[in-house]
C-alpha cells in the first residue's frame, strides 16, 4: 500500500468516543420505549412474570411435595395430581413465553422504526457544514447499521435483563429459605466472579466501539467506490481501489474477530463459575443429608440442584444482555451525537414566516468564512432588485457560490446582513425562504424513479399538466416524448440512463414547476450543448420575467443578456454593470471575455 492509499486509509471523520458505560445514557435510549408505556411493554412484562413465577415454582413442586412427600409415601393419587399441575404449570408457561415473545418483537420493531425516523429526519434539518464534514457512507452507517444493532437489546433484551434480575431475586430468597448454609456456601464465590466480569466487560465495550467505527470506515469507501466507478476505471486505479479495500476490510475482520474473542471469553467463564458452585453443592449437601441435625432432606436436595442450574443460566444471559448492552452504548454514542448535533443555521423562534416575497436582494458589509481561517466574503455589499436578472462572473474560489449559499440560507454570514425584502434572513422563517428559491447545480441530482416523480418534486402538490408544462418550456419534452414510457421511464439511480444534457433539463423542468420568486442557476447550463443552450435560453428569458435570477457561470455567452453582471475575485467586487458597460470599461470582464473568445478560436 502507497503512502497515497496509507493517508487515504488512516483518515475517518469517526473517531472513538471514551465515555465510561452509564446508565442515563442508556435511560435516554429507553425512554423510545416509553410510547408503549400503556400496551405492549406491561404485556410483555406481565408474561414475563407468569413465566417466571412458573420456573420458581416447579422446583419446589418436584422436590419437597413430589420426592419427600408423595413418592416418599408412596402416595399414588398426590402423585398423579402434582404430575398433573407441573404439565398445567408448563403449558401456562409456554403461552406466556408465545405472548412474551411476539410482543416484545413488536414493541421492539416499533422502537427501531421510531429511532431511525428521528435520526433521519433530525439529519435532514443538519446544515451544509455537517454534511462537507461527514462522508455519507459514515452517515449511512449511522441511520442502518447502528439502529440495526439495537434490534437485539430492544426485542430481547430489555425484558430478558427484567426477567433475569426477577428469576434471579427469587431463587435467592428460596436457597437461603431451603438451607442458608449451603446457599451461603455456594455463593461465596459471585464476589470473585463479580470483580473479574468488570475488567471482561471494560475489554468487550471497548472492542465492540472500534467495530462500528471500523464499519464507518468501510460503508463510506463502499459508498465512494461504487460512486466513482467511472472515474476508477478511466484511470485503471482498480487495483489501487482493492490494494485500499482490502485495508479497511482487513481492519473491519479484525475488529469483529476482537470483539467476538472478547465476547468468547465470558460465557465460559460463567459455565466454570457453574462448575464451581455444583461441586460445593455435591460436596456439602452430602454432607449435610448425612448431618441429623441440618434438617436436609433428599427432596430439598434436589430442589436445591434445580435451583443452582436456573441461577447460573440468568447469570449467562446477563452476561450477553450487558454484551447487548455494550453494543447498544456503542451504537447509541455514535447515534445520540448526530442527534445532539445543532443545526448552524438556526431558526429564531418568533422567526417571519414570508410569503409571496418580491425577490429584492441585499448584501450589507457581508463577511464569511467556511474554516474562520480564509475568508471567502470580505465585507462586500450589493443589491439585486426585485425581477433582476444577476450575473456572477470570477475565477475558481472568487466568491460566486459562497453569495448563492448565502441567499439560501445554507450558510450564515459570519458578519454583514443578507436581506430579502428588507428582512435580515437570520429572522425569517428558513422554511419559508427556500420555498421560495430554485436552485439548479451544474452536477444535478435525479432521484431514482420516474421522471415524472423527479419533476413533481420541486412542487409534488403540481399536477400532471403543470409538470409536463414545465418540461416543455424548458424543451425537456423533446426527449422525454421519444421515450419508450415517456415521462413515466424509470430514470434508476441518479439517472444514469439519461445524458448530463437530459438530467440538466429535468432539473430546470422541477426548478421552474416550484415557481420560486428567487432562482439560482449555478453553472446550470456548462453540461448543455449550444444548441439546447439556445433553446433554454429563449425559455428562460419568458419565465423569468417577473423572477429574481442570479447566474453564476464562466460560459460568458449565456449572461450577456444579464441586467447586472458582477465580477469577484478572492471574494472581493471588482466590477459591475451590464454587458455593454464593462466590455466599454475594458477591465477584468473584459479581458475574460477576450480570453474565452480566444480559446473558442482556437
Amino acid at each position: 500500500m502507497n503512502d497515497n492509499v496509507k493517508k487515504r486509509f488512516f483518515y475517518s471523520t469517526d473517531q472513538a468516543i471514551e465515555k465510561p458505560f452509564n446508565w442515563k445514557q442508556m435511560l435516554r435510549l429507553f425512554s423510545y420505549m416509553t410510547p408503549y408505556a400503556k400496551n405492549l411493554l406491561p404485556l410483555a412484562i406481565i408474561t414475563m412474570l407468569i413465566s417466571t413465577a412458573v420456573r420458581l415454582i416447579v422446583p419446589i413442586v418436584i422436590g419437597v411435595y413430589l420426592m419427600d412427600h408423595a413418592i416418599a409415601n408412596k402416595d399414588v393419587d398426590l402423585i398423579i395430581i402434582l404430575v398433573a399441575i407441573i404439565a398445567g404449570l408448563y403449558a401456562l408457561s409456554y403461552v406466556a413465553n408465545v405472548l412474551r415473545i411476539r410482543w416484545m418483537n413488536m414493541l421492539g420493531q416499533n422502537v427501531i422504526y421510531d429511532i431511525r425516523k428521528h435520526l433521519f429526519t433530525h439529519v435532514q434539518g443538519l446544515s451544509h457544514r455537517f454534511f462537507d464534514q461527514r462522508s455519507a457512507g459514515s452517515i449511512l452507517v449511522r441511520i442502518m447499521n447502528d439502529i440495526n444493532s439495537l434490534q437485539e437489546l430492544f426485542t430481547n433484551g430489555v425484558i430478558n435483563l427484567l426477567m433475569d434480575f426477577v428469576l434471579l431475586i427469587g431463587i435467592v430468597v428460596i436457597l437461603f429459605a431451603l438451607s442458608p448454609e449451603l446457599a451461603a456456601a455456594i455463593l461465596i464465590i459471585l464476589p470473585i466472579m463479580f470483580f473479574i466480569s468488570t475488567s471482561l466487560r471494560r475489554k468487550i465495550r471497548r472492542a465492540w466501539q472500534d467495530v462500528r467505527i471500523k464499519q464507518a470506515k468501510l460503508n463510506s469507501h463502499l459508498n465512494e467506490s461504487i460512486q466513482g466507478i467511472r472515474v476508477t476505471q478511466s484511470f485503471t486505479q482498480e487495483k489501487e481501489n482493492m490494494s485500499f479495500f482490502d485495508g479497511i476490510n482487513t481492519e473491519n475482520f479484525l475488529s469483529w474477530k476482537n470483539a467476538t474473542k472478547q465476547n468468547a471469553i465470558f460465557r465460559p467463564f460463567v459455565e466454570m463459575t457453574n462448575a464451581v458452585g455444583t461441586v460445593i453443592l455435591i460436596w456439602l449437601g452430602a454432607y449435610l443429608i448425612q448431618s441429623p441435625t441440618s434438617g436436609l432432606t433428599v427432596g430439598v436436595f434436589v430442589s436445591f440442584a434445580f435451583y443452582l442450574g436456573m441461577f447460573w443460566e440468568p447469570i449467562s444471559r446477563l452476561g450477553q444482555v450487558y454484551n447487548q448492552l455494550l453494543v447498544g452504548m456503542a451504537s447509541s454514542e455514535r447515534i445520540f451525537e448526530f442527534l445532539d448535533e445543532k443545526p448552524i443555521v438556526d431558526e429564531k423562534e418568533d422567526a417571519v414566516h414570508l410569503e409571496n416575497i418580491r425577490g429584492e436582494i441585499e448584501f450589507d458589509n457581508v463577511e464569511f468564512s467556511y474554516d474562520e481561517k480564509r475568508k471567502a466574503l470580505n465585507g462586500i455589499s450589493l443589491k439585486m432588485e426585485a425581477g433582476q436578472t444577476v450575473a456572477l462572473v470570477g475565477h475558481t474560489g472568487s466568491g460566486k457560490t459562497t453569495i448563492a449559499n448565502l441567499i439560501s440560507r445554507f450558510y450564515d454570514a459570519t458578519d454583514g446582513v443578507v436581506k430579502i425584502d428588507g428582512y435580515n434572513i437570520r429572522d425569517v422563517s428558513v422554511t419559508s425562504l427556500r420555498s421560495q428559491i430554485s436552485v439548479v447545480l451544474q452536477d444535478t441530482f435525479i432521484f431514482s424513479g420516474t421522471i415524472m416523480d423527479n419533476i413533481l418534486f420541486g412542487r409534488p402538490n403540481a399536477s400532471r399538466e403543470e409538470a409536463i408544462s414545465a418540461a416543455e418550456a424548458v424543451g425537456a419534452d423533446t426527449f422525454i416524448s421519444k421515450l419508450k414510457n415517456g415521462y413515466d421511464t424509470e430514470v434508476e439511480e441518479r439517472g444514469n440512463v439519461l445524458s448530463v444534457g437530459e438530467r440538466q433539463l429535468i432539473s430546470f423542468a422541477r426548478a421552474l414547476l416550484a415557481d420560486p420568486r428567487i432562482i439560482i442557476l449555478d453553472e446550470a447550463t456548462a453540461s448543455i450543448d449550444t444548441e439546447t443552450e439556445v433553446q433554454i435560453q429563449a425559455a428562460l428569458r419568458e419565465l423569468l420575467k417577473g423572477r429574481t435570477a442570479i447566474i453564476i457561470a464562466h460560459r460568458l455567452s449565456t449572461i450577456r443578456e444579464s441586467d447586472n453582471i458582477i465580477v469577484l475575485d478572492h471574494g472581493n467586487i471588482m466590477e459591475q454593470g451590464n454587458h455593454e458597460q464593462l466590455m466599454q470599461h475594458k477591465g477584468i470582464y473584459f479581458n475574460l471575455v477576450k480570453a474565452q473568445f480566444k480559446m473558442l478560436d482556437k
